[in-house]
């Protein structure tokens, strides 16, 4: 075999640590077959008479190996060289002597110890928490412990009702719970066996962060209806609780955008919500209005609307149409990572021709307009348009 495939300490290492990538956390588990052989390849007798020289240091440095594990050797008998005694496999009895080999030892024992610590209170989440063996290896030892005792109280049930800064735990805070989230979720499936589409606060019982919208009055007669306010930020059920009856709602993603906005006849405007639009269909006085949502004219612009008429059916797009798309082709910018998917049902027949254009890159890769870029007098002129449809 060419010196090339003949395997030496270093080569074996790049193996091993591939190896160690995909499999830890099986180890972890318990899992793995051993011993774990990794065959050297050494040379044939032709191999070894065109590069004797090689053939001896590559032994050589097999020779001088003191690392773990075992090295298997094989005794060959050949008719121009004579007798050698050749490397032929390297044998490890368990993942700590990988994790040796490559530098990962003391990596992989506080993993495993940290696991072992864990399971032992818990032993319901053994085989979710190998999928976090980076954490596991390299938190300290706080975390660990405040981790533990998070999905202890929470498995307890001890957290309905409650917001994350009522749990009696040390050092908890909200922003512990973001930077953790999704594993301490991943956990406390395991633990309720629960389904995987549960969130932490379902899964918890924990009570949320109202939902808060942020709207403006655009007419004195509205405003009269909440004091004399021209701008309200309050959680959603309370805004669905006044007693308002607007002629026209706009809503729109970005929030300069609303703000620009002056005043309209019977008019409010809602802005800034992104994904998040289901908090619309909780507000009774909306469906008696009509609505127009504005958003970026890209994939994603789309897909928002597409969902926002699942709670609003009848609101209609503003400057959301190809004419305009067009019209602003020296503002367009690149929608780094566009939306994939069929369109549905719920965009009409022009929205779904624009948007499936969007996606197969009619006019370009990642065309985007940022509703931003559009010139204020262009698009006031769209909104107060249809103030006389």
């Amino acid at each position: 075999m060419p010196a090339a495939q003949r395997l030496d300490p270093d080569a074996v290492a790049q193996r091993l640590r591939r190896h160690f990538a995909r499999q830890r956390g099986a180890w972890l588990e318990g899992q793995g077959i051993w011993p774990l052989e990794i065959p050297l390849h050494p040379p044939t007798e032709r191999e070894a008479g065109r590069d004797l020289e090689g053939v001896r240091a590559w032994i050589a440095r097999w020779q001088a190996w003191c690392g773990p594990g075992e090295i298997v050797w094989s005794d060959r008998a050949w008719a121009s060289l004579g007798r050698q005694r050749l490397p032929a496999r390297a044998r490890l009895q368990a993942p700590e002597q990988v994790a040796d080999w490559i530098g990962e030892g003391a990596r992989w024992r506080w993993a495993r110890r940290r696991r072992d610590r864990i399971v032992a209170q818990l032993p319901a989440v053994a085989k979710d928490l190998c999928r976090h063996f980076d954490w596991l290896a390299d938190s300290p030892d706080v975390e660990i412990e405040r981790l533990t005792a998070v999905l202890v109280e929470l498995s307890c049930g001890r957290g309905v009702g409650l917001y994350v800064r009522q749990l009696p735990i040390p050092g908890l805070d909200s922003k512990w719970i973001g930077a953790n989230r999704a594993r301490v979720t991943d956990l406390l499936r395991a633990l309720r066996d629960s389904p995987v589409d549960g969130d932490l606060w379902a899964l918890a019982g924990l009570r949320r962060e109202p939902a808060v919208l942020r709207m403006r009055l655009l007419d004195p007669a509205l405003r009269g209806q909440v004091g004399g306010l021209t701008d309200v930020t309050a959680p959603v059920e309370q805004l669905a609780a006044l007693p308002m009856s607007p002629a026209r709602v706009f809503i729109v993603e970005n929030l300069q955008t609303g703000l620009a906005f002056t005043d309209l006849p019977g008019s409010l405007v809602f802005m800034g919500q992104g994904y998040a639009v289901e908090c619309f269909g909780q507000i009774p006085w909306l469906r008696g209005a009509a609505g127009w949502y504005w958003g970026d004219l890209d994939t994603h612009g789309f897909a928002i609307l597409d969902r926002l008429r699942g709670y609003l059916p009848e609101v209609r797009s503003l400057l959301m149409d190809e004419e305009t798309l067009l019209a602003h082709r020296s503002l367009w910018t690149v929608e780094a990572k566009p939306r994939r998917g069929e369109a549905s049902d719920k965009l009409t027949t022009a929205e779904r021709a624009l948007y499936q254009g969007l996606i197969e890159g009619r006019w370009g890769t990642g065309v985007r307009l940022e509703q931003e870029r559009i010139g204020w007098g262009y698009s006031w002129a769209r909104v107060t348009a249809v103030i006389d449809d």
